[in-house]
């Protein structure tokens, strides 16, 4: 017997679990004080009524001989598919519903989808970036390469033609640095794909913070991206269900190499190696979807938006760079009077009781900056906002 060898190439913990571990050895040692905590990107506010009353009738149907249901289908609901493609339809893009494919979350789809491709293939990855990435493609031992995503080019890199790829990755509004891709910048990631012959795989679990003009929600808002892309989309950040896990992945038909159907191959994995996310799940899904569920949803986003403006507006008062808060929950900000992010991750956590994420756990690149989060409480991150001019006010 022999383990995975790829795994020993990994970094020792997590980014977010090794930030959780700091935090609480500190409140462990200092119980008086009070810690405000701007770093995992968890919602706090609860799931929207509609998505609780269709959970709840889910409910009652389980305990009932009658509409009781056992094992559904692995890609998802008829009604949750629908309700989706419906939301599709009325952003313009057009999508059959079998290319919609329900999942436990967004972040699971980014992991699981690899098991469709060869691990011969080149993955190209912008730097800072969201480690699952990066820790999913050493754990199956595929050579890597990074776009860089620096200040200089607002944290949006751009493709280069000199550099082949087979796989890219792709997330905007961008974790961690909050930057957006607008719709002519990916129509040039797009060519550049259809070109190498290479799929982009498509992190939009952001989408619905996205207001600003000519930015993109979708990847197939651009010419062509059906036939080299695969979205990836959650319920996590937009409806609340980091702690009840939905999301959906859609792979298009049109994504063909040869005879090979992209679509056909995710299916037969996720037959094989998925049971599908539950019913009572589900419908508190689709209820997202419907005219009171968006109007819930868009009421808890404001709360965040609001956050993300507070944030923004103490960066802009104390003169520090950022980029992010408008289109996105995230914040990046640059280090004030530090280059090293995690020691200025202890300086704030130490000196003001505010936990963010440093940068550097996201990427070379991401050295000298910083992470915070709007999805706290309103009341969390004023009192932060507060601290923070407090401290870099002296």
């Amino acid at each position: 017997m022999k383990f995975n060898e790829n795994y020993r190439k990994l970094k020792e913990s997590y980014l977010f679990s090794a930030v959780a571990h700091k935090v609480s050895a500190y409140t462990a040692a200092h119980p008086d004080k009070k810690v405000l905590k701007m770093g995992i990107g968890d919602v706090t506010l609860p799931l929207p009524p509609a998505v609780v009353s269709a959970m709840q009738a889910a409910v009652a149907e389980m305990g009932t001989k009658e509409t009781f249901r056992g094992y559904g289908p692995e890609q998802g609901y008829d009604f949750l598919r629908e309700s989706i493609r419906g939301y599709y339809t009325r952003r313009g893009i057009s999508l059959a519903a079998d290319e919609i494919f329900i999942s436990d979350g967004a972040k699971s789809d980014l992991g699981n989808i690899l098991d469709i491709f060869s691990v011969d293939n080149t993955v190209l990855i912008p730097d800072p970036v969201y480690p699952v990435y990066v820790d999913t493609n050493v754990m199956a031992g595929r050579r890597i390469l990074f776009a860089d995503a620096t200040e200089e080019n607002g944290f949006l890199p751009m493709p280069d033609d000199g550099v082949k790829a087979d796989i890219i990755y792709i997330c905007s509004p961008n974790n961690p640095t909050g930057a957006a891709y607008s719709v002519a910048q990916l129509q040039e990631w797009v060519n550049y794909a259809r070109k190498q012959g290479a799929v982009i795989l498509y992190d939009a679990a952001y989408e619905r913070f996205v207001s600003g003009q000519g930015l993109a929600r979708s990847i197939f808002e651009t010419e062509g991206a059906e036939e080299c892309a695969i979205e990836f989309c959650s319920f996590s950040k937009t409806a609340g269900f980091t702690g009840t896990r939905c999301g959906y992945t859609v792979v298009p038909h049109a994504l063909r190499r040869g005879d090979v159907s992209c679509n056909k191959l995710w299916l037969r994995r996720q037959t094989t190696k998925f049971n599908g996310v539950p019913y009572i799940v589900q419908r508190g899904a689709a209820a997202v979807f419907t005219a009171e569920g968006e109007r819930q949803v868009e009421e808890n986003l404001s709360v965040y938006r609001r956050n993300a403006r507070r944030l923004t507006d103490c960066m802009d008062v104390l003169g520090i760079r950022y980029t992010g808060g408008k289109n996105s929950p995230y914040v990046w900000l640059k280090c004030p009077g530090f280059a090293d992010s995690r020691k200025f991750f202890d300086y704030l956590l130490e000196e003001a009781n505010v936990v963010g994420t440093p940068g550097s756990g996201f990427g070379k690149n991401g050295q000298g900056w910083f992470r915070l989060t709007a999805f706290s409480s309103e009341e969390a991150t004023e009192e932060a906002v507060f601290r923070i001019k407090k401290l870099f006010s002296k």
